[in-house]
């Protein structure tokens, strides 16, 4: 963009946020381009870019053109990479292939989700498979396995290789030996086979287990019909309703859901056969040893030790916390006084708005849309120099007319890529908020310029209004942060190689940004810079703040303990076989890890959709919160503005994606290598509290 037309920007963005919000007028241009209702300029003559720019996807039959394209191209390199003599040039031919099948197959992947065209979500879904296909064969290609085996296995050669390059082609081999290269081709077949079973396998689960449970109206109590979902003589329950202040809302809800299904069970008990067959076929002892090569934790074993650690250590005060419970419960309703699974959730929540007044209305006035983004704006350019600005999208560039695009500039280094904000509501899309990569990073030989990243960040806020810009709750607004940490995790990286871009890294590591950035979302001295009440400028009193914060450790123990009892059972199921159903293997799990009693007649392991992404690996979320956790008390607590730890921050754990061993990044930080007893521990103070609040409250 030209200074010229820059100016001219600003110049518009200032009038428009001056005549729509008279008594708050200083936000930046970016604050301004999310507080605003976006007004798209209509020029027919305007020619249509295609989606991302991408100038076959002007129409849904362009993803037949960009596929045929990405698969003829395919074949040149898989010519290339099996040719050229083993070296450098070899790991470079599999990356650019890679990145071909990728930048297709990525795209197609957000498209079918997200885009409110039926045709172009069946186009990109089609495209999906067919890249799919072809990934799994290239996977059993032997000539091209050989190719990469050849430099593996000369030591002269490896020795030449720089450590990126090194670590890209062991990652390559890694999805050949997974897909079960090295096997005899009947055992190689049976390897593709159970691989495409899983697909149809982890796919019916999926969808099953969001499909909602129905019961006869007249089981129900009348008066609580008005509760749920009425079809016809039927009562439809898609849900827990675990917010309901009625107990017999919330115990209809849980049995009900939860009720077994009994074809979702014989699914869910073949899947994890057909994965633990698979693991054992090409050399694994178990699906969990498979699936944690490469990780910071690396074993099963390890896991557990884990989550046993943490199991004991918070082991007292989760004993109090179902204390505090069950006394809520007693005062609420006295005749049915047991703590229960579906109690959990709502008497937690009850029991932080009695102790501390966090209602979400209070706080969502200070919290624009537009605020947040400025925030991150200048948290960023304090820490990494870098800043964001609003870029008009071409026509036929976006999917939706309020998505806002953002080119990702940094002081010295130029444009490090885009960021397009999805941010808003819309009818069937989907309710979740999370970070796509359309793009990834590398550089491009062929070229001999960066290969920008590009993502998306998808969130579900509601639209601003004539009078009123899109306000957050503090939840919304650590979830903008969480996933923006993914972003920047994408932007910072500039590795060599597209296959360890950005997030593409260990699970158990990918998540440590994200929780990072809801450190600085909690942080009075970081939210002060932006939290001001939209109609009179006002700043979000501290108390207010800190307040919210030590909400959040009420009951915090029990709510870590669930999250430790998901993970176990997680990593039971993908251990050996056992010769029991997965709703035995749950009681006893429950039981040991978690505390409240199991309720008969349901299996809430056929709701776990983690266990289809995540399989293995659930444990990666409590693992990345320690790590952050240690990380903001090491590096960011003094100063979260502190430009050296920012620096340090993007040279040692964002700019590597997943080139380097996770827990070298982490000691990197860190300089020092933590122990997973300092994981644990980190965890455990994380619930400490701060009574410097206590002090503040009863100031004001």
């Amino acid at each position: 963009m030209s200074a010229c037309k820059k100016l001219l920007y600003f110049a518009k963005q200032r009038s428009l946020w001056t005549s729509l919000w008279r008594n708050v007028a200083t936000w930046s241009p970016v604050g301004a381009a999310f507080n605003a209702k976006p007004h798209r300029r209509v020029d027919l003559f305007d020619k249509n870019v295609g989606l991302f720019g991408v100038p076959e996807l002007s129409c849904p039959t362009g993803f037949h053109l960009t596929t045929k394209k990405a698969l003829k191209n395919s074949e040149t390199l898989v010519e290339k990479a099996c040719t050229c003599p083993p070296g450098i040039e070899t790991v470079e031919s599999f990356d650019q292939l890679s990145d071909g099948l990728c930048k297709v197959a990525d795209l197609a992947d957000f498209v079918k989700v997200a885009h409110p065209d039926p045709a172009f979500r069946e186009a990109a879904e089609k495209t999906c498979i067919e890249i799919g296909t072809v990934v799994e064969k290239l996977n059993t290609n032997t000539e091209l396995c050989t190719s990469l085996k050849k430099l593996l296995d000369n030591p002269d050669i490896v020795a030449q290789l720089d450590p990126d390059t090194r670590r890209v082609a062991e990652l390559f081999m890694f999805d050949f030996e997974i897909s079960g290269i090295h096997l005899d081709d009947k055992l190689r077949k049976e390897a593709v086979a159970l691989h495409v079973k899983l697909l149809d396998l982890s796919n019916e689960f999926l969808v099953g287990s969001h499909m909602p449970n129905r019961i006869a109206r007249s089981a129900l109590p009348e008066h609580l019909h008005v509760q749920f979902e009425n079809e016809g003589s039927f009562i439809q329950i898609g849900g827990l309703h675990a917010d309901s202040a009625d107990d017999l809302v919330r115990e209809i809800a849980y049995r009900i859901y939860l009720y077994p299904n009994a074809e979702l069970m014989v699914c869910l008990e073949e899947l994890l056969k057909c994965r633990y067959k698979l693991a054992k076929l090409i050399g694994y002892e178990s699906y969990g040893h498979r699936a944690l090569k490469g990780t910071m934790a690396k074993t099963p074993e390890t896991v557990m030790s884990f989550l046993e650690l943490l199991t004991d250590k918070l082991s007292d005060r989760t004993t109090r916390d179902f204390k505090m419970m069950s006394h809520m419960k007693k005062k609420l309703n006295p005749r049915h006084s047991e703590l229960m699974p579906w109690d959990h959730p709502f008497l937690s929540g009850v029991l932080r708005a009695e102790r501390y007044n966090i209602e979400p209305s209070l706080y969502s006035p200070y919290l624009s849309l537009g605020g947040c983004m400025e925030g991150l704006n200048n948290l960023f350019s304090h820490l990494f120099g870098v800043s964001f600005m609003s870029e008009h999208p071409s026509a036929g560039e976006v999917w939706s007319e309020d998505v806002r695009k953002l080119a990702v500039l940094h002081e010295t280094e130029g444009l490090l890529g885009y960021i397009y904000c999805d941010f808003f509501h819309r009818p069937n899309k989907p309710h979740q908020d999370c970070h796509f990569t359309i793009r990834g990073g590398r550089w491009c030989q062929e070229t001999g310029q960066y290969q920008l990243p590009v993502v998306v960040l998808m969130l579900s806020l509601p639209h601003p209004t004539k009078s009123t810009p899109t306000l957050l709750t503090p939840g919304m607004m650590e979830n903008l942060f969480h996933e923006m940490g993914h972003a920047m995790h994408s932007m910072l990286g500039r590795t060599r190689y597209q296959h360890v871009t950005g997030t593409r890294c260990a699970t158990d590591f990918a998540e440590v940004p994200s929780i990072l950035m809801e450190y600085f979302a909690n942080d009075y001295r970081v939210i002060s810079k932006f939290a001001r009440h939209y109609e009179t400028g006002q700043p979000l009193p501290e108390n207010m703040v800190a307040r919210l914060c030590e909400s959040k450790k009420v009951c915090g123990a029990a709510d870590t303990q669930l999250q430790v009892f998901y993970a176990a059972l997680d990593q039971v199921y993908h251990s050996k076989p056992q010769n029991r159903s997965t709703t035995e293997i749950l009681m006893e799990t429950q039981q040991k890890f978690y505390g409240l009693p199991y309720a008969a007649n349901t299996a809430w392991q056929l709701r776990f959709s983690h266990l289809v992404g995540y399989g293995a690996k659930y444990y990666s979320y409590l693992m990345s919160r320690a790590v952050a956790s240690m990380v903001w008390k090491q590096c960011f607590v003094q100063d979260p503005f502190n430009r050296d730890m920012g620096e340090r921050y993007r040279r040692e754990m964002l700019a590597h994606g997943g080139a380097k061993e996770p827990m070298l990044m982490v000691e990197g930080m860190l300089q020092r290598r933590p122990t997973f007893e300092d994981f644990v521990n980190a965890l455990v103070s994380e619930l400490n509290p701060n009574f410097e609040t206590f002090i503040m409250d009863s100031e004001s």
